[in-house]
């Protein structure tokens, strides 16, 4: 049976070149995300050594590390890493080089004023020369390291973005004013933020100090120790030597490098889980090309299988063969799909590091063992699971019933027991859909629609006949008997048209569901953008970290400012609330935001459902309905809290809000808060509401207040709602980008039936071209079946899409105000377009070769 089957695989090879192409596709996907995410996590791992190479401790201080957030806000009792302390480790018997790091953020400018990176990786840190003048950790490319608070060195990728030279002036930015500094030299990093896309500058030790903690102050010590000292005895002796506090922790590097890898590991994990969904994905649509492509070279070789019962073979070995078949199918194209895989890694690694300029780090290409044994394993098995139920149908063709037919009809039975099935899928499908909308339950909306879409598949041979027919009468008037013929082959065999249609339909399904939920983000930003804030300007920085309170007042001076309102968060602790109601647990932490009493009104829409609109006028607090619902707070309870500095007071709730996207759950004036924060903690930002409303000239005049700080950004109306489109936009072009795989392999399932009906129908083809029908009408005929099919899954796909869609921002509702189903009708009808012309494409080489059969040799072949 085993060189049986070989021959009919090398016999019918045209016919499964396409499944072939199908699985292989599939196994690509499988092989290049192993292989990429392998590659990344060795290069990162790699670096990762690197960087802890010569570090053998490194004590660090937790309450130091503000990276910009809480600069200035640290307690000055608290224990702390400072020069002696250095000094003291520096003077033990074992260390080599004892190096004080300070870092936080710093942004910087090109010479048109815009921030250079991401403005989450915009690094600061401090330059440490050794005799000779030069930094190890950061070699210089050209020139020197900085000596003096007017000076700063940056990284090379960062001084070329800029388009600065060593001599040039680059404003720098911390969390205090502009500053101009003349960059001495640039250097190189294996810093992985700086790496990423982010950027670096270097000062001096004393002005990184002064910028980020306060004189003789590290945030860490990096410890290098001498030739045969053992790393776990020197972090013995120097934790003798530091101050004993729960912020100074010590580590080996070899404990810090092995953290780092744990996370490395995790990082590729999500990325491997993320690329392997989407292969997944296109791997099913494989599964229903396999099974049809089986099905049909069943039924075309009945009278061979026949033969065989005939002669002995036992329907066990009937089926081995056709197993046997999918396997040799399925390891050749899985070999092919591992080779495709290594170039996929290569386009990821070049694609990110190209537009996406995330710069990864270089490293050999890793192709392990276990990458090859699971895309060969994944490809055999997916072809082997595909081919078994016709396999199981070739097993029971009866001798003498295959000998007179050429194909074995389903059996009512069957239908009836499929369609249950599918019809029991379609419920199940159903009710958890409206279970997880009525609990806003997310999972329960995910399992509802994969049981649906499931149900559909089951039940897609039994709506093919009614939704092909709906579009029977169009093809009549327009395209007569090729149109006739066309709907008629479309529902001859409803299964194999429902599995060609079925891996259509997956993918529209999901670029469905994507574009309605984006849509409906995108307008529900725009409504609230509108309805929520009142401001003309909103005054932020880049990176999510602290504005100085000193902007604020440079705000207000502004010309052109009416009115402007801060907006500061404060961390507190919530007691028991007292009055009406009961509050959370005793020590519950909460966030209040402080805001302008006097003005937040005029900058943000106050909608008040109970209490006072003067609340915060009063000294009250307001809180928001969903806050007040979910932590019991009720209008006229007093909360006692303890505030950042320890002081602790009461807050009376003075009104419950409608949610509003532009205020937070919990607001106190800042007058009565406000001096209760860490000093210079910061604010959030600040809302401008202009004397002439929302003008370029204000725009810019807000942008020179500031100093032209490239962190700060002013935003308006128009800003808000492009960067949210933008945001959401990139979102959906990554998943469709990622789901065009299982559309390119539902197109191959097209052409795959087509290719292999006119094989199957050459007889009836050519009796339809004996009585008369041209060639340009059996290529019209063929061309038509494909697009009804086409159709057929766009429809349902589309259907499916918008349900789920549905059903995802009715879950959303509790979380983005005012959010609905938007359905843009342009972009679906795009997609309904997309998939006829996906039809007629793939019809034209079937519908070629229909026309080009020979009428006689047509006539008689059986």
């Amino acid at each position: 049976m085993f060189r049986t089957a070989l021959r009919n695989v090398l016999a019918h090879k045209g016919r499964l070149l396409m499944t072939m192409l199908a699985v292989m596709l599939g196994t690509a996907f499988v092989a290049g995300t192993l292989i990429f995410t392998d590659t990344m996590g060795q290069a990162l791992r790699s670096q990762n050594s690197k960087s802890y190479a010569d570090i053998a401790v490194t004590v660090s201080d937790d309450a130091a590390v503000s990276n910009g957030y809480d600069v200035g806000a640290i307690a000055a009792d608290t224990p702390n890493l400072t020069e002696e302390t250095r000094k003291k480790v520096a003077a033990l018997p074992g260390t080599a080089e004892a190096r004080g790091v300070v870092s936080g953020f710093a942004g910087i400018a090109d010479k048109k004023g815009a921030l250079i990176g991401n403005g989450f990786s915009t690094t600061g840190t401090n330059y440490v020369p050794g005799a000779d003048g030069t930094d190890p950790r950061y070699p210089l490319v050209e020139g020197r390291g900085p000596k003096d608070a007017t000076e700063i060195a940056l990284d090379t990728k960062t001084a070329e973005k800029g388009g600065y030279k060593v001599g040039d002036t680059v404003r720098v930015a911390v969390n205090g004013p502009v500053m101009q500094l003349k960059l001495t030299g640039t250097l190189h990093t294996n810093d992985p933020r700086v790496i990423a896309g982010g950027s670096l500058a270097a000062f001096d030790t004393a002005t990184a100090q002064s910028l980020y903690l306060s004189p003789g102050r590290f945030a860490e010590l990096d410890v290098k120790a001498k030739p045969g000292t053992d790393d776990a005895a020197l972090l013995t002796a120097v934790k003798q030597v530091l101050p004993q506090a729960d912020n100074i922790e010590a580590k080996t590097g070899r404990e810090l490098a092995a953290e780092q890898d744990k996370m490395i590991g995790k990082l590729t994990k999500v990325l491997n889980t993320f690329f392997l969904g989407f292969a997944g994905i296109a791997l099913f649509v494989g599964v229903f090309i396999i099974a049809n492509t089986f099905s049909m070279l069943v039924a075309q070789r009945t009278r061979e299988l026949a033969l065989l019962r005939a002669v002995g073979a036992t329907r066990r070995q009937i089926t081995r063969s056709v197993k046997i078949e999918a396997v040799l199918v399925g390891l050749t194209a899985s070999v092919g799909g591992l080779l495709a895989g290594i170039g996929i890694a290569l386009g990821i690694k070049a694609l990110l590091n190209g537009p996406m300029d995330a710069n990864l780090p270089d490293g050999p290409l890793l192709v392990a063992p276990l990458t090859v044994l699971t895309s060969l394993a994944t490809g055999v098995l997916v072809t082997l699971v595909a081919a078994w139920l016709p396999a199981r149908r070739a097993s029971r063709i009866a001798p003498v019933a295959a000998m007179s037919a050429t194909e074995q009809p389903a059996t009512q039975k069957s239908l009836v027991v499929r369609n249950t099935i599918g019809l029991l899928f379609s419920v199940a499908g159903l009710g958890s859909l409206a279970a997880g909308v009525s609990g806003k339950e997310v999972k329960l909306v995910g399992l509802g629609a994969a049981a649906l879409l499931l149900g559909v598949f089951v039940l897609t041979p039994l709506l093919s006949r009614p939704l092909i027919a709906l579009l029977a009468p169009v093809l009549r008037a327009v395209y007569g008997t090729p149109g006739k013929l066309a709907q008629e082959n479309a529902v001859r065999n409803p299964r194999r048209t429902a599995a060609t249609a079925s891996a259509l339909t997956i993918g529209v399904t999901l670029i469905t569901s994507l574009t309605v939920i984006g849509a409906s983000v995108n307008k529900a930003v725009d409504n609230s953008a509108d309805s929520d804030i009142k401001a003309d300007y909103t005054v932020a920085m880049q990176n999510g970290s602290k504005l100085s309170d000193d902007v604020a007042a440079q705000v207000a001076r502004t010309p052109g400012v009416s009115v402007m309102s801060t907006e500061r968060g404060l961390p507190v602790t919530v007691g028991q609330a007292k009055g009406q109601g009961q509050g959370e647990q005793d020590g519950n932490q909460e966030w209040l935001t402080a805001v302008d009493a006097a003005t937040i009104d005029q900058l943000a829409t106050v909608k008040i459902k109970e209490g006072s609109a003067d609340a915060l006028k009063q000294g009250k607090l307001l809180v928001s309905s969903g806050r007040s619902e979910r932590a019991g707070y009720k209008l006229g309870d007093t909360l006692a809290v303890t505030y950042p500095d320890g002081t602790k007071g009461a807050l009376t709730v003075g009104g419950v809000l409608e949610a509003n996207t532009a205020l937070a759950s919990l607001i106190a004036p800042e007058a009565v808060v406000g001096p209760h924060a860490k000093p210079g903690s910061g604010l959030d930002k600040i809302l401008v509401k202009g004397t002439n409303g929302a003008t370029e000239q204000l725009k810019q005049s807000l942008r020179d207040a500031t100093g032209g700080n490239p962190l700060i950004a002013v935003k308006g109306d128009k800003d808000i709602k492009s960067e949210s489109r933008k945001t959401v936009d990139s979102i959906l072009n990554l998943m469709y980008g990622l789901l065009g795989m299982s559309v390119v392999i539902a197109v191959l399932g097209v052409v795959n039936t087509m290719a292999m009906s006119v094989f199957e129908r050459r007889r009836e083809i050519g009796m339809l071209r004996a009585i008369g029908l041209d060639r340009l009408g059996i290529r019209r005929m063929v061309r038509l079946e494909s697009l009804l099919i086409a159709l057929f899954g766009g429809l349902v796909g589309v259907g499916l899409g918008i349900l789920s869609a549905w059903a995802v921002v009715r879950t959303m509702a509790g979380d983005l105000k005012g959010i609905s189903t938007v359905v843009p009708p342009l972009q679906i009808g795009g997609f309904l377009l997309a998939a006829a012309v996906i039809g007629l494409l793939a019809a034209l080489w079937p519908a070629y070769r229909a026309a080009k059969l020979d009428i006689l040799d047509a006539i008689k072949s059986q």
